[in-house]
């Protein structure tokens, strides 16, 4: 008898993000898959935890959002009682809780990005609870032909514009050698000073059309 663990699941997504000289850099793909069949073009998987706080999300669209939402309310509420900036650390210790009590069975891969006061910060936390924090990872499906790029480009104190395109490139990668991912390129870059939301950042792939990178 025992614990019957949950199978592994194919995640179909591509998501990413490293650290740069003044901040991060997060992005994700748009496709959203049930099973072998493309259901949502352009899904955003790029989501709001706190105004320095972003996590791009792998697996189950709807545990994705109830976690993002959870984790969000809750480091707001800590914030408000505490008078102080949220931190990624705790943001990311309140996702691997939450996950590491249903054991993968909310299936909830997640890449957070951000800045505090402790400095620029990328965690990543797996659907079990397993944290990692990097200066480059990715999470999906198609994250090993995104982290073939990032290996081979990532280095110390990048260029904003650097940055982005490595991620983006790290992306595109994922999105042409993984059938599950698709689409196109969202990026979020956080500083210390403020956060932008790129949305559609690069078309990668359209009907019809092969992108490159």
């Amino acid at each position: 008898m025992g614990l019957k663990h949950k199978p592994n699941v194919k995640t179909g997504t591509t998501i990413a993000g490293l650290i740069y000289k003044d901040g991060v850099v997060i992005g994700a793909d748009t496709r959203a898959t049930g099973g072998s069949i493309v259901q949502v073009k352009d899904c955003d998987k790029v989501h709001y935890i706190a105004d320095n706080i972003y996590a791009c999300g792998a697996g189950t669209a709807a545990d994705l959002h109830q976690v993002a939402n959870m984790i969000s309310a809750q480091i707001r509420l800590h914030s408000l009682n505490t008078g102080r900036k949220p931190k990624v650390a705790t943001a990311a210790t309140m996702a691997r809780r939450h996950l590491f009590k249903y054991q993968g069975y909310i299936s909830a891969y997640l890449i957070f990005g951000g800045c505090d006061d402790d400095g620029s910060h990328i965690v990543c936390v797996d659907a079990n609870g397993f944290t990692r924090v990097e200066k480059f990872t990715s999470q999906g499906s198609g994250s090993l032909a995104a982290l073939s790029v990032l290996s081979t480009r990532f280095k110390l104190n990048l260029e904003r514009e650097e940055a982005m395109n490595i991620v983006t490139d790290s992306i595109a990668a994922g999105i042409l050698n993984d059938m599950g991912s698709g689409g196109i390129v969202n990026l979020c870059v956080i500083t210390r000073d403020k956060t932008q939301y790129l949305k559609h950042h690069r078309v990668v792939s359209s009907k019809g059309v092969m992108g490159d990178y």
